[in-house]
């Protein structure tokens, strides 16, 4: 996420100009992560809104910076 922040996250953070975490699931293998990444694809928008909702419905900032002294 820090990479995200300072402009130097993917191609599609960059584009969009992403910066806030409103929404995240942990995953102890990156198989089921990347499983759960591909079935929230393929939902409608409103589903998503829904799940970020449920968790978080001021979709305050989650993020925390590893280390706040270097962070911005």
């Amino acid at each position: 996420m820090e990479r995200h922040v300072n402009q130097e996250g993917s191609k599609f953070t960059s584009k969009y100009n992403l910066k806030v975490l409103v929404y995240f699931e942990e995953f102890q293998f990156v198989n089921d992560a990347i499983a759960r990444e591909k079935q929230l694809k393929n939902w409608h928008r409103q589903w998503k809104i829904n799940l970020i909702e449920e968790s978080n419905p001021n979709w305050e900032n989650l993020w925390n910076p590893l280390d706040p002294e270097t962070s911005s």
